[in-house]
């Protein structure tokens, strides 16, 4: 299998660094001037922005794969009006942040990913995830890289091996999630999540907007929990608080709110 490429035309409210970068994936890194690299399924691919073209180098995947992988059917430009208009203070957030796309990406991956993403830094997630896909993902032919490992090859992975991976304490999590998926199949919603070894409620709620795409749900971090300090006055511990008030204040859009959000408090500290 040799590597295609294609052109998805007429892109618009996307940029790849904000799509990338906003906690919702681990997966994609930057590979020269406005590209990144990365695998999605079991493709790996490269892509980059030129203009209104997204161009995508990959082992796999037709057009509808990536028109679909990157949300492109969903009009972002009418939820940031919305949110904007609903709530004036997340206006310099929407611009900010205006090229985020939430991904529609493997919910088995998603689960595994933000179990992995407890307590842990960015770079040592991605590396992290990526030695577990060299060790039980499938090679993806025509690439370097590797798949995400299914259900079936996590199951019976070994725990000192996860262990020497650096896993620590998620090794376990990671193999009974990989049971339960196969025996009770996708969850459908966050309390079959919660009903998982290792997953608390604001792993639940990143997988249900970033693997189930429940736009509703709003998870809470370290900098969520600051922005609705800063922004509202909540408490820092007051958690289903900020989660009540987003659900009634963005309704079905609060997943976008909190990934505008998200990015313009967490990017500009960090410049």
């Amino acid at each position: 299998m040799g590597v295609s490429r294609i052109v998805l035309t007429g892109i618009r409210d996307m940029d790849l660094t904000h799509t990338f970068e906003c906690g919702q994936c681990f997966r994609w890194v930057p590979d020269g001037p406005g590209a990144y690299a990365g695998a999605a399924g079991s493709f790996a691919a490269r892509v980059c922005l030129d203009g209104s073209d997204l161009l995508i180098e990959s082992t796999g995947g037709d057009e509808a794969f990536w028109h679909n992988y990157f949300d492109l059917d969903t009009d972002y430009g009418s939820i940031k009006r919305r949110l904007a208009g609903s709530e004036p203070l997340i206006g310099p957030a929407t611009e900010y942040g205006s090229g985020i796309r939430i991904l529609n990406q493997d919910p088995f991956e998603t689960i595994i990913s933000f179990i992995i993403s407890q307590n842990n830094n960015i770079p040592r997630i991605r590396k992290n995830i990526e030695s577990l896909c060299d060790r039980y993902g499938e090679p993806i032919e025509g690439s370097c890289r590797h798949a995400f490992p299914t259900p079936e090859a996590l199951s019976d992975a070994d725990e000192d091996e996860l262990a020497a991976m650096k896993l620590g304490y998620r090794g376990p999590y990671i193999i009974a999630a990989a049971r339960k998926y196969l025996e009770c199949g996708c969850p459908r919603d966050r309390e079959e999540l919660l009903g998982y070894f290792g997953i608390g409620p604001k792993v639940a709620n990143c997988i249900m907007l970033f693997g189930l795409r429940d736009t509703e749900a709003f998870p809470v971090d370290t900098w969520v929990k600051q922005i609705m300090n800063d922004m509202y006055g909540f408490d820092l511990s007051d958690t289903r608080g900020m989660q009540s008030f987003a659900r009634e204040k963005f309704g079905e859009l609060a997943g976008y709110a909190q990934q505008y959000l998200f990015y313009y408090y967490r990017d500009r500290a960090r410049k």
